[in-house]
């Protein structure tokens, strides 16, 4: 991928975000833009990926407090 600013780790960050984008559209056949979710299932879904992120962080935690 061309980088897009002349920030390495934005450039990183960017690409990740469309990969995951592609993966996603692949996976479930939609995207954001999708029209078939309220607003309270946005906020749910989002809940959702935030909680798993604490879970991963408290997991990497208990690795490097070893």
């Amino acid at each position: 991928m061309q980088n897009l600013t002349k920030d390495e780790i934005v450039n990183t960050v960017l690409e990740a975000y469309i990969k995951r984008s592609n993966e996603g559209f692949k996976k479930y056949g939609t995207c954001l833009t999708r029209e078939d979710l309220t607003p309270l299932e946005w906020l749910k879904h989002a809940q959702e990926e935030l909680m798993d992120a604490v879970l991963y962080i408290e997991r990497l935690k208990k690795i490097f407090e070893k």
